[in-house]
C-alpha cells in the first residue's frame, strides 16, 4: 500500500540521517549536539544473575493445564509488579520471520536519503514516518538513532519500499498482536479480573500498533551519546524484538539492567495506560537505549495501546478490591500521546500530568 504523503514543515531544522553522519568516514568524535552526559554511577552490573528479567513461556500461558497456565499467570504478574519487564519464550513466531522483519526495516534505513525523505513527517499519527532523534525542534540533545514508525493496526499501513517490506510487516504484525492480546489477558488474569476484561475496556479490537523500527549506527564514542534517553511506554505493553547487538536498559531497583533476552524471545514491557488501570500496582518502568562502537544495533518496539478515543481509568473492581481511591484521573489514548511528545513531557513525566493532587 503505497503512503499518503505528507511534506516536512519548513520550519523545522533540516538535520541529516544519523546513519549518514555516522558513515562519513572523517566521523572520529561525537559532534557537540550529540552529546550526552551520563552519570558514572548510572551503571548496572551486567552480569548479576539476579538482574536477569523474567522469563515467561508462552507454551505454557497458552496450555490446555489449568494448572501450567495458572502457574504462568502467577508470573506474570509477579513479573509486571516487580519488574515491569519480561521476555516471552515458546511463543510460535517464528525467529526467521522475526530476523526478515529487521532485516527489511534495515533495508529501509539504508536507502538514499533522497528516497526517504517522502516519509518525513512530525505528525503525531501520520500512518507512516521516519525521521532522526526525537524532537529536532525542542530537543536538547540529539539522538544517536534514527527511527521509522508504522500504524498496523487498526488499519495496516505499509512501505512500497523496500521491496518486500509490505509482506513481512504484515505477517509480523499479526502474529504480534496475536501475542500481545494472550499477554493482555494473562495480565487481566492476573489481576484477578476476567481474561477479556482490560481488552473490552480499553476497545483492544480498535487498538492501536505501531510498529517502530531504531537504527543506531556504531558510534565513535558510545559513553557521549545515546539512544533514547531514560522514558516510559506509552501504551499497555510493548514487545520488542533486537539484532544481535544488546542495547537495551532498564531501570530496576534504582540500577540500570542491561536485558539479554534468549534467541527469538520477545521482551514485554507494561506502559503507562496499564499502570494508570491498575492504580499504580504495575508500574511502566524507565528504561533507556544505550550505544556502541562496535556494530549497528536494529530493535523494532511494538507497542500495543487501547482504542484513541479510549480514556485510561484505574479499575473500579481493583479500587474495591484493595481499598483505594483512584490515582489518576482520565485521557483519551489520543491525547495522552499528544502530551508524551509535547515540552510539557519534558518538565515532568506524563503519569504526573494525570496523577490527582491529594495522592
Amino acid at each position: 500500500m503505497a503512503p499518503t504523503v505528507t511534506s516536512v514543515d519548513a520550519s523545522e531544522p533540516k538535520v541529516a540521517s544519523i546513519k549518514t553522519l555516522a558513515d562519513s568516514d572523517a566521523l572520529t568524535y561525537v559532534p557537540s549536539e550529540y552529546a550526552y552526559t551520563m552519570d558514572p554511577n548510572d551503571k548496572g552490573d551486567e552480569n548479576d544473575p539476579e538482574h536477569s528479567i523474567p522469563i515467561i513461556d508462552f507454551a505454557l500461558l497458552t496450555s490446555a493445564s489449568p494448572d501450567e497456565r495458572a502457574q504462568m499467570i502467577q508470573k506474570i504478574g509477579k513479573a509486571c509488579e516487580e519488574w515491569g519487564f519480561f521476555q516471552v519464550i515458546n511463543h510460535g513466531v517464528p525467529e526467521s520471520l522475526m530476523k526478515e522483519m529487521i532485516d527489511a526495516c534495515r533495508r529501509f534505513f539504508e536507502l538514499p536519503e533522497e528516497e526517504k525523505k517522502e516519509f518525513q513527517t512530525r505528525n503525531l499519527l501520520d500512518p507512516i514516518k521516519c525521521g532522526t532523534s526525537f524532537n529536532v525542534a525542542i530537543d536538547k540533545v540529539r539522538l544517536w538513532r534514527d527511527y521509522l514508525k508504522v500504524i498496523a493496526h487498526p488499519e495496516f499501513n505499509s512501505l512500497y519500499k523496500p521491496a518486500g517490506y509490505s509482506e513481512v510487516s504484515l505477517e509480523f504484525s499479526k502474529r504480534t498482536h496475536a501475542v500481545a492480546t494472550e499477554i493482555l489477558n494473562g495480565i487481566s488474569e492476573s489481576l484477578g479480573l476476567e481474561a477479556d476484561y482490560i481488552a473490552k475496556a480499553m476497545n483492544w479490537d480498535r487498538g492501536l500498533q505501531i510498529l517502530a523500527a531504531n537504527y543506531y549506527p556504531a558510534c565513535p564514542q558510545p559513553d557521549l551519546a545515546i539512544g533514547i534517553p531514560p522514558h516510559t511506554d506509552h501504551g499497555l505493553v510493548t514487545l520488542l524484538i533486537q539484532n544481535d547487538m544488546c542495547g537495551l536498559e532498564v531501570k530496576h531497583n534504582d540500577q540500570w539492567v542491561l536485558v539479554k533476552a534468549a534467541p527469538g524471545a520477545f521482551v514485554v514491557n507494561v506502559g503507562d495506560q496499564m499502570q494508570i488501570l491498575t492504580n499504580d500496582k504495575y508500574k511502566s518502568v524507565w528504561h533507556r537505549a544505550t550505544v556502541n562502537n562496535t556494530a549497528t544495533r536494529i530493535s523494532i518496539a511494538v507497542p500495543h495501546g487501547p482504542a484513541l478515543d479510549t480514556p485510561a481509568l484505574p479499575i473500579s473492581e481493583l479500587l474495591e478490591k484493595e481499598g483505594e481511591k483512584a490515582k489518576y484521573i482520565g485521557m483519551t489514548y489520543e491525547k495522552f500521546m499528544e502530551l508524551q511528545a509535547s515540552p510539557a513531557a519534558y518538565m515532568m513525566p506524563c503519569l504526573d500530568h494525570l496523577r490527582v493532587k491529594d495522592n
